[in-house]
């Protein structure tokens, strides 16, 4: 058993007091860059169950984040490497636990009311690798879509049946891990991670400063390769194949429980205009896993977001998608999450995004619910 609010109180102390030294470094010259990074953003959705799925009724939530990055080399130490720290805040209410009872989550930062360490790692790149090491979050590295994340159902971040399935260090419970990329060509990238197989939930360890690793936890890992190169030539395309295995104790000791699965994402830019202000793309996400082993054993999802819609508003973005949860016991049948949003593009720091979401067969409750009608107002603003 490893405290760690030790550590991060020195680690805390010993950036505070680096950054002291080269605060009065920066006031000998204006042209001395500071080798620390401060950023802040804030995200809130307002939620609306119109009709169907627990309940009708309106919930407000929000995710706050609060980001600190350290260059080494910007401090006259090392190259090529990089501290990172973000702490964050959830608070409001739960609609897809409370309201729409759905299966994959019709808001990303759904997670009550909570202050947390999200993510501390530290990144090193040698040569044409890279390793990265500490609390990680890791659908940041496997298993995204560029285009997926312009939707605001939690499917369309990760695959359902990843997130669903294991104990997966992801939003808002991240955990320790190690992380290897290698940069084979310019088109081709490996990578693999290896986690704690048992992340301590917030009941226990609410902050997320407690950590522990023990073989008793098990461990999750996982492997991706990404293809970088359109299907349309002059276009931009990424491509990725992945699986993970993950190995934790049941509620028997002596007990292990295993468990893997296979992904695939696309990511295709479809049509760019001459002037670069109006552009199609699309997107898809594959999952498969062991009916077997797994209620959620088959996730596919397929989008396309529109970038300037309208005259004067290139930086704006429109998107439809769907996400298809498949279930290999019939418990109350499959579930599929349409998605419409338009992202307004207010300012550099500020965008508005309505959205609306219809919820076949919300397969979240043991209870045969209605379809659901949602509709989502969400406003970011970056510091």
């Amino acid at each position: 058993m490893t405290n760690c609010n030790t550590i991060l109180t020195f680690l805390i102390f010993q950036i505070g007091f680096i950054n002291a030294s080269f605060a009065q470094k920066d006031s000998l010259t204006t042209k001395a860059e500071s080798p620390f990074t401060y950023s802040a953003s804030y995200v809130g959705d307002l939620v609306t169950n119109y009709r169907g799925g627990i309940k009708t009724g309106t919930n407000y939530l929000g995710l706050a984040n609060f980001k600190i990055g350290f260059d080494p080399a910007k401090a006259g130490l090392w190259e090529n490497g990089y501290l990172f720290l973000n702490a964050a805040n959830t608070h409001g209410g739960e609609p897809s636990a409370n309201l729409v009872g759905d299966f994959q989550g019709v808001t990303n930062i759904e997670a009550g009311n909570l202050s947390f360490l999200y993510e501390l790692w530290y990144k090193q790149t040698i040569h044409n690798f890279v390793v990265i090491v500490g609390l990680q979050d890791l659908n940041t590295q496997f298993a995204s879509s560029e285009y997926g994340g312009s939707f605001v159902n939690s499917s369309f971040g990760i695959h359902a049946s990843i997130a669903d399935n294991i104990t997966a260090p992801i939003f808002p419970l991240t955990a320790l891990g190690l992380t290897l990329q290698w940069n084979i060509s310019e088109k081709l990238l490996g990578q693999a991670a290896i986690f704690d197989g048992t992340p301590d939930n917030f009941e226990t360890n609410p902050y997320n400063l407690n950590w522990k690793l023990s073989k008793n936890d098990g461990m999750t890992g996982i492997s991706e390769f990404q293809f970088v190169g359109s299907l349309i030539k002059g276009l931009k395309g990424t491509y990725k194949v992945g699986a993970y295995f993950h190995e934790h104790n049941s509620n028997s000791v002596s007990e292990v429980k295993n468990n893997y699965g296979f992904y695939f994402v696309g990511d295709q830019q479809v049509f760019v205009s001459k002037d670069n202000k109006r552009g199609l793309s699309v997107f898809t996400q594959i999952g498969l896993c062991p009916k077997d082993k797994n209620t959620n054993n088959r996730f596919i999802s397929l989008g396309t977001v529109y970038r300037g819609l309208f005259k004067n508003r290139s930086l704006d973005e429109t998107g439809i998608a769907f996400a298809y949860a498949g279930f290999s016991r019939k418990l109350v049948g499959n579930e599929t999450a349409i998605e419409l949003n338009y992202r307004l593009h207010v300012s550099d720091n500020i965008f508005i995004k309505p959205d609306f979401q219809y919820i076949i067969n919300p397969a979240g409750t043991d209870n045969k619910l209605k379809n659901a009608f949602v509709s989502l107002l969400r406003v970011g603003i970056n510091f």
